[in-house]
């Protein structure tokens, strides 16, 4: 079982930066796939940002490329992901997500493990 905590949401003005970090229960975090997604309000959840067990593959949303930076550290069994020049459309909950058997990235079926989310707001 593998337990998921994001934290470092907040109220940002649009061009600004934020930090989220997932911490991981558990000592398998390394070898497993990770990635971010979120959910704006009305919207369905989409893929934002993926990386592979030694952090050496990356994968981002094309709405994010640029702007966004995934990244783990397996000593610290903790996911992060940079965002820089926020905008108001990436207002939403953003969750992060464990893939025990890497698949297909950008899907969020291939997860297995959710964490309950941090809320990003961005306004104008």
């Amino acid at each position: 079982q593998v337990q998921l905590v994001e934290s470092g949401g907040g109220l940002v003005q649009a061009g600004g930066s934020l930090r989220l970090s997932c911490a991981a229960s558990g000592r398998t975090f390394g070898t497993y796939a990770m990635a971010w997604f979120r959910q704006a309000p009305g919207k369905d959840r989409e893929f934002v940002a993926a990386i592979n067990w030694s952090g050496g593959v990356t994968n981002y949303a094309d709405s994010v490329k640029g702007r966004f930076t995934i990244s783990r550290d397996n000593a610290k069994n903790t996911m992060y992901l940079q965002m820089y020049n926020l905008k108001p459309e990436d207002t939403a909950v953003y969750y992060c997500a464990a893939d025990v058997v890497a698949g297909s990235p950008e899907s969020s079926y291939e997860y297995d493990y959710w964490g309950q989310g941090t809320r990003v707001t961005v306004s104008s």
